[in-house]
């Protein structure tokens, strides 16, 4: 009988350079008890859906756990399908600094580019 192999499959999220800068910088300062930091969708906003990005201190059974060598990044289960195939940015500039986010799942946003819908 033959074996199946599996590929491994693709992380729902990617993560540039600059983002896992960004969380190792975020690691270096967690509160105790932290085990990475989490990536989230939450319901508000003009659009309907936020980013939101946090600390973890537990790991839960639905949330994808993507291994940087910053640390545990973790994807909110429920947030995964709005998430799928986006890459995570960290830009600084003169005036502002935070992530950003490509994702093609997004099918608009706000004008001031807080929340997206899908």
């Amino acid at each position: 009988m033959t074996e199946t192999k599996l590929r491994p499959r693709p992380a729902a999220v990617q993560l540039t350079e600059r983002a896992v800068g960004r969380i190792a910088e975020l690691m270096a300062k967690a509160p105790d008890g932290a085990i990475g930091v989490k990536l989230s969708t939450p319901r508000r906003g003009c659009s309907g859906l936020a980013y939101s990005v946090d600390y973890v201190t537990e790991a839960k059974p639905f949330d994808e756990r993507i291994d940087t060598p910053a640390g545990a990044f973790f994807v909110d289960g429920a947030s995964v399908l709005y998430l799928v195939g986006s890459t995570m940015d960290w830009v600084e500039d003169d005036f502002a600094a935070g992530f950003v986010f490509e994702n093609p799942n997004a099918k608009g946003a706000c004008g001031c580019g807080e929340s997206f819908t899908v």
